[in-house]
């Protein structure tokens, strides 16, 4: 069994911190995109069970109704389980009786809303449209059109933002009543608009009281901290995210997308015209016993329930402590074992990269 990552490059705007593959939104763009990416899984699909599939972008839900139609035969291509998980991210702005009507007609069951703030001066900062009322209004709607599965992205640490308002973003966040709720501290990347602004990050000290406000208010609310960035109610962990997370192969089509085939990870080109010519594959990698192990240490670690050193053993026919320096960080509580599980514990969670540093 194996996940499918799907890719959609358009957007109606382009948001302030977006470094993703993406275009503004054209509809003679995105049907040739669609012809392409339909020849894209022809070629690569193995006819495998799929357990999850996530359509992601750019803006997925920007597409028109002609376009998504065409998608979902796309997708229709895939042999998938009965229990899937199919996510569809979605801008709080395109939310429409008509949008969600199609998603639930082809079977999508989970919902990843980027709502980023309820903040003005915030979302002007980002460059996102929308405002309180329409979150609340949209957030009601996909609820009436049965959509239980929720997950809403929250950015915090922005240099516009005090403490204060993001207290009160997540007070907000939480009157919505949703199962899934992921939170990015905000990262300048090169090539956007704030990086070629030349804005500055925040103290690194309010960060980290922004992360630790953030774990224990959700805490306390019922959510599960069960991944780095990602807070969930029990039993709505994302399957699609879990797969990545647990070192588990994956296919991903479209411009830009990654994917992990055959022991072989790969990069799709994010040059359009190359896509459209169907030279898709930008980068191919063949990864060697001890990179999987690397990759098993650098993924498996950002779950707040760490690896199960016995699976590990059993997947690469090595004992962990061999394979990497265990030992020391065990003896500076960097890490804990308990019950076969190697975690971090959620204390330390914050400097997750220094400690991968340590051990490899």
């Amino acid at each position: 069994m194996r996940s499918v990552y799907i890719h959609i490059p358009f957007c109606n705007s382009i948001c302030s911190y977006c470094d993703f593959c993406k275009f503004l939104n054209n509809e003679k763009w995105a049907h040739a995109y669609l012809e392409i990416l339909s020849k894209e899984i022809d070629e690569y699909y193995e006819n495998d069970k799929i357990k999850t599939i996530y359509i992601g972008g750019g803006t997925p839900s920007c597409l028109s109704t002609s376009n998504l139609i065409r998608l979902f035969k796309i997708i229709k291509k895939f042999d998938v389980m009965k229990d899937i998980e199919f996510t569809f991210e979605c801008n709080i702005n395109d939310i429409s009786v008509e949008l969600l009507s199609i998603l639930k007609e082809n079977g999508v069951n989970r919902l990843s809303i980027g709502i980023e703030s309820f903040n003005k001066k915030n979302l002007e900062f980002l460059n996102r449209k929308h405002d309180k009322e329409l979150i609340y209004k949209n957030i009601a709607l996909c609820k009436k059109y049965g959509f239980k599965n929720i997950n809403v992205d929250l950015m915090y640490a922005l240099p516009v933002e005090k403490l204060s308002t993001l207290k009160n973003d997540l007070k907000n966040i939480l009157k919505l009543d949703v199962t899934h709720i992921s939170t990015y501290s905000l990262i300048i990347e090169e090539h956007t608009k704030i990086y070629n602004d030349k804005v500055k990050p925040v103290e690194e000290e309010l960060d980290y009281r922004m992360y630790t406000y953030i774990c224990n208010k959700l805490k306390k609310k019922g959510f599960i901290h069960y991944e780095v960035s990602n807070f969930a109610l029990d039993g709505y962990e994302s399957k699609h995210n879990l797969t990545y997370w647990n070192n588990e192969e994956y296919y991903g089509f479209g411009l830009g997308a990654s994917g992990y085939i055959n022991s072989m990870r790969y990069e799709n080109t994010r040059n359009f015209n190359k896509y459209l010519e169907r030279k898709y594959r930008f980068n191919e990698l063949l990864v060697s016993n001890q990179e999987e192990m690397e990759n098993e240490i650098i993924l498996g670690l950002r779950k707040l329930k760490g690896i199960n050193i016995v699976k590990f053993k059993e997947k690469y026919n090595k004992d962990i402590f061999d394979a990497f320096n265990i030992e020391e960080a065990l003896k500076k509580k960097y890490l804990i074992l308990e019950n076969d599980y190697l975690y971090i514990p959620e204390s330390k969670i914050y400097v997750m990269n220094e400690i991968i540093n340590m051990i490899m």
